[in-house]
């Protein structure tokens, strides 16, 4: 059993004594944590273990210096959906096909008239040992608010 699974299994009891109206907000509270984390992680373009991501191959003869992954990073793109029962955090949309490609390191076209290539793997989203932290100390705050 991993470090999620009995995370959830300790805190579903507490939720349920909450209102429905309190799990949302609560829900949507952690996810906008979560979103902000992740945005934060690739800004600094690391995977959530904390290595760095695989460098970007060298394109006739030059490397491009810029920053993989900038605009989805933005709230436009990386979005937070949440019920009083569960949040997600993701790419949705046609950017989830772009972001799936490296998050797996699968094989797809660059361009529309170019050949496929296979991406090498980069974890675009992840979960940390910080962000679980986050998340039980989000929870244990607004329960002792109670």
């Amino acid at each position: 059993m991993d470090d999620l699974s009995r995370l959830e299994t300790w805190v579903e009891p507490l939720l349920q004594k909450i209102s429905p109206a309190e799990r949302r907000h609560l829900a949507k509270e952690i996810g906008t944590a979560l979103r902000r984390s992740q945005q934060q992680r690739l800004k600094q373009q690391k995977n959530p273990d904390g290595t760095k991501y695989a460098a970007r191959r060298t394109q006739q003869g030059k490397i491009k210096r810029k920053a993989m992954f900038i605009k989805l990073k933005r709230n436009k793109y990386l979005k937070v959906k949440s019920s009083a029962d569960k949040i997600s955090v993701g790419f949705f949309g046609r950017v989830a096909r772009v972001a799936r490609v490296h998050q797996k390191g699968l094989r797809d076209k660059a361009h529309r008239n170019s050949r496929k290539v296979r991406y090498k793997q980069r974890e675009l989203l992840g979960f940390t040992d910080s962000d679980k932290e986050q998340v039980l100390d989000r929870l244990l705050d607004h329960l002792s608010k109670k």
